[in-house]
């Protein structure tokens, strides 16, 4: 009995880890509107963030940079936050937000593409199932008669779904990273993703204009906000790392749209947008898609060691 519980505990840690760094996430839109209500545009606070977030990770974790060595997954994981970062916040400011959402959370399609060519992970039946209902879940929250099909119209709409498929490769190269190369700590992934998305942000940033920058109390306030999510950030991604290397892919992009469902609720706590029956019905179809996937891989864990114990005997 202790064995089952201890299992059971060892194989949700990551699960918990993803779903409550989806959380962060799926708030973090209302100080990055904070820092937008003092005159910071949102590519230079993404910029700005990321580029703490780094810092932070360097300065806490100096003594993990010796375990960094040289491999093209890095330049490639940097590149795929940096697109991440920059096609949904791009998108976000410049495109009707729902849509570009849409777009982005079609993820767990990109996820299953990649994992097969770069993890070989095969998709079976059940896991495409699950993503079809995670999927569906989305739809029922982001899709409306006004919006229409998840078709991109405009550049804004390209950058959302261009940032999902970054977001896909980010999730399967991390996992390629933490298997290629072990000796390095996760930390230092962090770091790479958080130094692409801070150049890619910066690059971006060259484009946007910022006409009322923050100045005197203003520029206090929104220093301090720029630390304080840089520092929350970097630790939240160091916490959604290890369950994204714990897990197939596949799966923990599934978890990951547990992300929509608490941008629902925070809208509705501090934005006074109230969720409607779709709202509640694409939210129960995510989180069924997510304990499911995470019941059906326990299952899966458990009939493996089972059939080892009884090859060893």
């Amino acid at each position: 009995m202790n064995g089952s519980m201890n299992n059971w505990i060892r194989t949700s840690w990551p699960t918990l880890a993803i779903m409550l760094g989806a959380s962060v996430w799926g708030m973090i839109w209302y100080p990055l509107r904070m820092l937008a209500a003092l005159g910071v545009t949102g590519t230079a606070a993404s910029a700005l963030t990321s580029g703490a977030g780094c810092l932070f990770v360097l300065l806490v974790r100096h003594r993990a940079i010796r375990t960094v060595r040289w491999h093209w997954l890095l330049p490639a994981l940097a590149l795929a936050a940096g697109v991440t970062n920059l096609g949904f916040v791009w998108g976000s400011i410049h495109g009707q937000v729902m849509r570009v959402l849409l777009l982005f959370y079609l993820t767990p399609a990109w996820t299953a593409l990649f994992a097969h060519f770069i993890l070989h992970e095969r998709l079976t039946w059940t896991g495409a199932a699950l993503a079809a209902l995670s999927l569906a879940g989305a739809m029922a929250m982001l899709w409306s008669p006004q919006i229409g099909l998840p078709v991109p119209a405009s550049l804004a709409e390209w950058g959302g779904l261009v940032g999902g498929m970054g977001f896909a490769m980010s999730n399967v190269l991390i996992l390629k990273t933490s298997r290629d190369l072990p000796e390095m700590k996760a930390e230092m992934r962090t770091a790479t993703i958080f130094g692409g998305a801070a150049i890619f942000g910066a690059c971006a940033s060259l484009f946007e204009a910022m006409p009322n920058p923050p100045t005197g109390a203003h520029l206090g306030t929104a220093a301090l906000l720029v630390m304080g999510l840089g520092f929350l950030l970097a630790s939240n991604n160091m916490l959604v790392q290890y369950g994204v290397a714990r897990i197939p892919a596949n799966r923990a992009s599934i978890i990951m749209l547990f992300e929509i469902v608490v941008t629902a609720l925070s809208a509705w706590l501090f934005a006074g947008e109230m969720p409607g029956p779709r709202e509640w019905t694409g939210g129960a179809c995510i989180v069924l898609a997510s304990a499911l996937s995470s019941w059906v891989h326990r299952t899966r864990s458990q009939s493996g060691s089972g059939a080892a114990h009884q090859s060893a005997a």
